[in-house]
């Protein structure tokens, strides 16, 4: 058997991160031109690879509907301007999607069946607010295959608070506060500036602009959260500020082989080492990013204390500190998340695994002292992912 190649990521691009709501930046924007504005943006930052190589464009979408459907990887390359001799395919892992898409696309690479891919992920909830056009199996609740509150993502954060009573609101509302608080360091210290490209759209008040991610709330304070509301369960722990946002966004990423990069003077950031998917109980889907990562540390024969960066999606707050306390890592650790996350930044769906190789890219670019990263988040309906990257 042949040996497996590296997979190198070179580079990635999203756009700002928009709120889902009638006023949002995207409330008048196409998603799959959302997606065409990150394509071609990425491309532009690596002039030097001809269009005509890329192998394949994979894109991620949760909602593969209207302006999300038809394909996306090969409708959003035709839109783009590609050659149309570039393939191109869609993918649905819900909050996985754009690192199910990284992750198939890193595969092609390492087998030698591909040298060039695109990957990413687009989600517009505003168009398509999560499960608008979905019809659950009536099975899943009359043979009580799934408890109902397996369907409902803020219902599935209740209960991992159930099963961890030790994390308690205040906790959570902590770790959202720390949240807004590095993401506004962040933006004023232009981190997001390396992977961020503006793109124009057309809004209540005509075009303009938009270059800043939209969801971030810097004057929260614990005060605050502290009043907000338990939508979920009367007198629960979830609320709006302790938990992800709806959002629309989209990203993508480069990824290609060693012998590329070498020829095209491309750069690459870090490669792809493993990776685990894994399922856990639809009721606590917020596990998922503990097994994942335990299952990959032993196909790796690592520790969490070989890992020196960790990129982490907050889909709410109760399952970051989760994952924490059970890996003996401090919630304030830079080590996690030292740019905040989807709780300030938003949580577009099948989007925001790129958004979290990006950010860890960033911090391989940035400090020479991390050689070892993951990216990690829970998935809907009870899955876990995590990806292994390490310095070239």
């Amino acid at each position: 058997m042949a040996e497996l190649r590296d997979a190198l990521y070179i580079d990635g691009v999203r756009l700002p991160i928009g709120r889902a709501r009638t006023d949002g930046y995207y409330a008048n924007t196409r998603a799959d031109d959302m997606a065409v504005r990150a394509l071609r943006a990425l491309l532009e930052r690596v002039g030097d690879l001809d269009p005509g190589h890329i192998d394949d464009n994979v894109w991620a979408a949760t909602t593969q509907a209207g302006d999300q459907g038809l394909t996306m990887g090969r409708s959003v390359a035709v839109l783009a301007g590609l050659p149309k001799s570039v393939p191109g395919y869609a993918v649905d892992r819900m909050c996985a999607g754009a690192l199910t898409a990284i992750t198939n696309a890193a595969n092609a690479i390492r087998v030698g069946a591909q040298d060039v891919v695109v990957a990413g992920g687009v989600e517009h909830m505003f168009h398509h607010p999560m499960g608008s056009v979905v019809d659950p199996n009536p099975r899943f609740l009359t043979e009580k295959l799934v408890d109902a509150s397996a369907l409902v993502m803020g219902n599935t954060a209740e209960n991992l608070h159930d099963e961890a009573p030790e994390i308690t609101r205040q906790d959570a509302d902590r770790y959202a506060l720390q949240s807004q608080e590095r993401v506004a360091k962040a933006q004023a210290d232009g981190v997001f500036d390396s992977h961020v490209v503006p793109m124009t759209v057309w809004t209540q008040q005509g075009w303009r602009v938009v270059g800043v991610d939209e969801h971030p709330r810097h004057e929260t304070t614990l005060e605050d959260l502290a009043e907000l509301k338990t939508p979920f369960r009367a007198g629960g722990r979830v609320t709006a500020g302790n938990a992800a946002g709806l959002n629309d966004g989209a990203g993508c990423v480069l990824l290609t082989s060693p012998d590329v990069a070498r020829e095209t003077g491309l750069v690459p950031k870090m490669r792809l080492v493993d990776y685990a998917f894994v399922g856990v109980e639809p009721e606590t889907m917020g596990w998922g990013p503990i097994p994942a990562t335990e299952k990959l540390l032993a196909k790796t024969g690592l520790s969490i204390e070989d890992i020196d960066a960790v990129e982490m999606n907050e889909a709410f707050a109760v399952q970051c500190v989760a994952f924490l306390n059970h890996f003996g890592i401090s919630v304030d650790s830079a080590k996690v998340n030292p740019f905040g996350g989807a709780i300030a930044l938003g949580h577009p769906l099948a989007m925001s695994g790129a958004r979290l190789a990006m950010q860890l890219a960033y911090r391989f670019d940035t400090d020479n002292s991390i050689r070892t990263g993951i990216t990690t988040l829970c998935v809907g309906l009870g899955m876990g992912c995590t990806v292994l990257w390490e310095r070239v």
